[in-house]
């Protein structure tokens, strides 16, 4: 039993991680890009 929950508390930890660093790019993405984040929307650059 302590295994299964072992491996669902590391599965979830792993998936956000995994959405922090998305966003992250995401970010950085547009930033470099010109844009300006604004609640998890890049606005003013177009990407290609």
């Amino acid at each position: 039993m302590f295994r299964l929950l072992r491996l669902i508390i590391l599965v979830m930890f792993a998936f956000v991680a995994g959405m922090l660093f998305e966003r992250n790019k995401a970010e950085e993405i547009c930033r470099n890009g010109g844009g300006l984040w604004l609640s998890d929307i890049c606005v003013g650059v177009e990407l290609e």
